[in-house]
């Protein structure tokens, strides 16, 4: 709504008929922008999906389908004649340009720390002339053990009578889910969502407004669509803000610093009395620590740190490269049982690759099908994850990219257990926790660290099951406190400060540490990557983040200014992103006496 329109409506004629055709221009222009683009960044596919509001409101998703990142919510769009700008905060980036080609093609930049070309060219989607029965926007409830989603359908045929769709998951604020094998004959319609490994199946009603059939995602459960006049967009997202720059904090004043800023969460957002959210803080620099706690959580609670897992997998495998067991370049089929999968011609997946996110090998395994959504990870055992290298082969692609892969960590992890002989846990203990003393930093909880592992939760703030990782535990199994990271982060600020005479294995840690600092690859624009830990290029600060199912975490540290800091949430990720990552963003920030982001 144009707020300026009826606030002046009754003071002078002019100035609402001002505000009023500045409003319709801007209607006109964010509509002729409205619909589906696709762009490439490097050796990434991305889909931008723009809608517009009858007021001119510009809301829009990305997609990244190669790294299997869909509905990525963009905010703070600016339209302004033929300038376009957009923020994509879950991921830290944004993009501007400028409109061309009558709103044909989005010419531009994309940033994140540092820029790259990227431009966006319009769908070639031809609708049909005379829709289809079935196309529309369609809204149902589905109905799951205690949980209710509201699950909304967009579909369209186009001109070849070809019907398409996307599958939106509103109370899990996943967007632009696409939809495969959509067929449509007579009264039967179906689609798969080969994202989520789901598909619908079901009947048109005789008057075209309802579709009845079932949701099938390992169990079949009814669905039940109505015919709607309009989609449900997502809600926009506030623009980010940032607080005043002050004085780099110390370690001694970050507390304080850090509870004033996040003085509106703790009176009415996220961290309000009453609240289920707990965060767990750790900061360091210079040698002085600190470790404090806000909402549910305290100081020795014990979170899932999800990918940060990541990082300590990357330090086993430099260990054993310091200890002679491996080397970078061995090929990963050695590790794996004899036959699981026979020698490449070509290029084979390295445990460089494998470490470095350039394998080539997909986000996720083809065959994990959970049985229990609510811990999805559990029945995913070494037999299944040889089967699919079984079928997939270990054939590294020539033009393979960085690529996040849960997949790729979690075979890293299986196949250093493999050679050390020794379940993962327990080659986590031996090589990196009993060495630096992390004594809450494990796999399985004893009794009396179950007492202090704080309930996770989901982005609608409701508690949710943990997730315990068998045969893809090197991607995100671990267990840990904030005290116990900040350790771990000493330990990489300063390698020679570890106590080489605690095991047998500490003795290489320190070179171990050393060498997984050493940047491998490019990542993400702006960035390096060493042993799982992305670097900055531009600040030279290694950071890494986490989420599962009801957790997320954030670590950064800085060698060259000598600070570090560790945050863990009880909550995943929500649309906006990690409540873990703002508050590292912030932190940092604070540390180097810049502008800080603002935390709501």
């Amino acid at each position: 709504m144009n707020s300026r329109k009826s606030r002046y409506v009754a003071v002078l004629g002019w100035l609402l008929m001002s505000a009023f055709l500045s409003t319709h221009v801007r209607a006109q222009g964010a509509a002729a922008l409205a619909g589906d683009f696709a762009g490439n960044l490097g050796q990434l596919s991305l889909k931008l999906h723009l809608h517009a509001a009858p007021d001119g409101t510009l809301s829009g998703t990305i997609d990244s389908p190669k790294q299997g990142a869909m509905g990525l919510v963009c905010s703070e769009f600016k339209l302004e004649g033929t300038q376009l700008s957009f923020q994509v905060p879950s991921v830290r980036g944004s993009w501007k340009g400028s409109i061309e080609d009558g709103g044909a093609t989005l010419a531009g930049t994309w940033t994140q720390v540092n820029s790259k070309p990227l431009k966006f060219v319009r769908d070639t989607f031809v609708p049909a002339a005379k829709p289809s029965p079935v196309d529309g926007f369609w809204l149902g409830t589905l109905h799951a053990d205690t949980q209710s989603l509201r699950i909304q359908i967009t579909v369209k045929s186009d001109q070849s009578g070809h019907e398409f769709c996307t599958v939106d998951s509103l109370d899990q604020e996943a967007f632009g889910l696409q939809c495969a094998n959509v067929v449509h004959s007579g009264a039967d319609f179906s689609f798969e969502v080969p994202s989520v490994k789901a598909s619908w199946a079901g009947k048109l009603a005789a008057d075209g407004q309802s579709l009845s059939g079932h949701w099938t995602q390992r169990r079949s459960l009814p669905l039940d669509f109505a015919r709607q006049k309009e989609a449900q967009a997502a809600p926009p997202i506030p623009p980010a803000t940032y607080d005043p720059a002050i004085a780099p904090v110390e370690v001694s004043e970050m507390q304080a610093v850090l509870t004033r800023d996040l003085a509106r969460a703790l009176k009415s957002g996220m961290l309000a009395p009453g609240s289920s959210t707990g965060v767990s803080v750790g900061v360091l620099r210079g040698g002085v620590r600190r470790v404090f706690s806000y909402g549910t959580a305290k100081p020795d609670s014990i979170f899932e740190i999800g990918s940060v897992t990541k990082t300590f997998t990357g330090l086993v495998l430099a260990q054993m490269i310091e200890q002679g067991k491996v080397k970078l370049e061995t090929p990963v089929r050695e590790l794996l049982p004899p036959g699981t999968v026979a020698k490449a011609e070509d290029h084979e997946i390295t445990l460089l690759d494998l470490v470095t996110q350039h394998s080539g090998l997909a986000r996720m395994p083809d065959n994990f099908a959970p049985a229990d959504p609510n811990n999805p990870y559990a029945d995913y055992h070494a037999a299944e994850l040889y089967q699919f290298i079984k079928q997939h082969g270990l054939v590294k692609p020539a033009d393979a990219t960085f690529l996040y892969s849960n997949l790729g960590f979690g075979l890293l992890g299986q196949a250093l257990s493999n050679r050390a002989a020794m379940p993962y846990p327990q080659l986590l203990k031996e090589q990196i926790t009993v060495p630096l003393g992390l004594k809450d930093t494990v796999v399985t909880l004893t009794p009396q660290q179950q007492s202090r592992f704080i309930p996770g939760h989901n982005a609608q703030h409701e508690q949710v099951h943990e997730w315990n990782l068998d045969a893809l535990g090197g991607a995100g199994a671990i267990r840990s406190t904030a005290d116990d990271l900040l350790t771990y982060l000493q330990a990489n600020l300063h390698p020679e400060s570890v106590n080489t005479s605690a095991s047998a294995n500490a003795r290489t840690l320190p070179k171990a540490i050393a060498l997984s600092h050493e940047v491998r690859n490019t990542a993400l624009p702006g960035m390096h990557i060493a042993f799982a830990w992305l670097r900055e290029d531009a600040k030279g600060t290694y950071w890494h983040n986490g989420g599962t199912g009801g957790y997320s975490s954030f670590v950064f540290f800085n060698p060259q200014f000598d600070f570090a800091a560790v945050v863990l949430v009880n909550e995943t990720l929500g649309r906006t992103g990690s409540f873990a990552d703002r508050i590292g963003q912030h932190l940092a920030q604070r540390f180097a006496g810049k502008p800080a982001l603002t935390l709501e």
